[in-house]
């Protein structure tokens, strides 16, 4: 048995990358989450809390579509 080990250190180069980048993905979503409203007494309008919740369910959404499109290399 001969192990071609140039497509198995891409593979395992690729997945690192991936993971990373998901993991990286996922952790801004938490904290997109995680951003505390803004008090109205201070003038705040709320925006910035909009545009982080918008930008964590974004977050999700690709981290939902990686995976999608992982089960769909393995299954097609």
């Amino acid at each position: 048995m001969k192990i071609d080990w140039a497509a198995l250190g891409s593979v395992f180069g690729v997945s690192l990358v991936v993971t990373v980048a998901l993991v990286g993905l996922f952790t801004l979503g938490i904290v997109g989450l995680a951003k505390q409203p803004e008090p109205a007494a201070q003038g705040g309008s709320g925006g910035s809390q909009l545009l982080a919740r918008a930008g964590a369910y974004l977050c999700f959404a690709l981290c939902a579509a990686a995976v999608v499109y992982g089960i769909y290399l393995i299954v097609v």
